[in-house]
């Protein structure tokens, strides 16, 4: 096999008990094939035969699906570390004490802002609740880290949020471009201007030489700028072990399951050009092993690409960024990433024209 599975995205259940304005699927109520507990429990199962390192279970809100415990549990049992990412909301005594029992790894709260901010985008009294998930976390010596989608709503707030991370007590602050998909495509005027992708990097930059919190930037982010191979070096021991952006692993090192058992490169790309099979018809293994899966990445051309991306020195390593951005807001794989660093300081058009590539 040429390409080693290292970690999974698994979409346990699309029930949500918020309606956010920027959330990419649009959750709601459970959809219809929901996989069962047997079926739930046997795709544990297959992923522990594929030798996973981790997988991160999310939604939705994963914590409205009622066998949650049984499936972390199965998981972590089977040595993969579990990660989940919530809105915290359903977060009490007795939930803690479920993660903990149930050997979850570590926890990944969204934060999109600070308390006025984030209560507008969500819903009234939403930000005093994660603040309180994260006390009741620590307590139970449970890792939480934040994770938020930037848009124009928060991205002036950015460094208030960083202080409120660290009062909280957060491990760890991943950031990541908001996309015009799901709800967020009703609100065009929220999304960033590639320009200021630069700001993103100078908090993660400032924060990882100089801060305590770990701030990691989403594949979105990028590329080949000399504050961005620092920010994702530097919070690695030792310094320097992990490389710079080599390109999108979906399909190659990571892929994703939706709620019905659908497997998918990537979670972000759901629809059926990138569905590769369905556990309920093959394994996983089967799946993966498939000379034709996961074919738009695995068989990627630089030469395919269009633009500047085509032109680039980087576009063989690189292959365009990640590849949601493109297909987000070009409509097409092939497109150019008007999101990439690089991009934007050889046109010089970031905000402080600091050309650091």
């Amino acid at each position: 096999m040429n390409n080693q599975p290292l970690c999974c995205i698994w979409e346990i259940t699309m029930a949500c008990n918020l309606r956010c304005g920027h959330c990419g699927s649009s959750c709601a109520d459970a959809l219809e094939g929901e996989l069962s507990t047997e079926e739930a429990l046997g795709l544990c199962n297959q992923l522990a035969e594929m030798n996973l390192q981790w997988v991160t279970l999310s939604g939705g809100e994963p914590f409205m699906r009622k066998d949650w415990p049984l499936l972390v549990k199965k998981l972590s049992d089977s040595g993969m570390a579990v990660h989940m990412t919530t809105n915290a909301q359903m977060i009490d005594e007795e939930v803690v004490f479920r993660l903990k029992e149930s050997g979850v790894s570590q926890i990944a709260i969204s934060i999109d802002g600070t308390r006025e901010v984030h209560d507008s985008i969500r819903k009234k009294g939403c930000y005093d609740q994660c603040e309180h998930a994260f006390r009741l976390l620590a307590e139970a010596g449970i890792e939480a880290g934040a994770v938020t989608t930037v848009m124009k709503k928060n991205m002036d707030i950015l460094p208030q949020m960083r202080e409120e991370l660290n009062r909280m007590g957060a491990k760890t602050w991943q950031l990541q471009i908001g996309v015009p998909m799901g709800n967020l495509k009703e609100h065009p005027d929220w999304v960033i201007h590639p320009n200021e992708v630069e700001r993103i990097v100078d908090i993660a930059y400032e924060e990882n030489t100089q801060g305590n919190l770990k701030v990691m930037l989403a594949d979105c982010i990028g590329y080949y700028s000399r504050k961005e191979t620092i920010a994702r070096q530097s919070i690695h021991e030792p310094f320097g072990t992990v490389p710079v952006w080599n390109g999108c692993n979906a399909g190659i090192h990571s892929f994703g399951i939706l709620h019905n058992g659908d497997v998918v490169g990537c979670t972000s790309m759901r629809n059926n050009p990138y569905i590769e099979g369905n556990i309920r018809n093959r394994s996983l293994w089967e799946i993966w092993e498939d000379a034709d899966s996961f074919a738009w990445n695995r068989k990627f051309s630089a030469g395919s690409l269009k633009g500047f991306c085509r032109e680039c020195i980087y576009a063989l390593k690189c292959r365009g960024g990640c590849s949601n951005m493109r297909l987000s807001f070009q409509g097409t794989l092939q497109s150019e990433n008007e999101y990439c660093l690089y991009h934007i300081y050889k046109n010089g058009q970031c905000q402080s024209q600091k050309k650091e590539s």
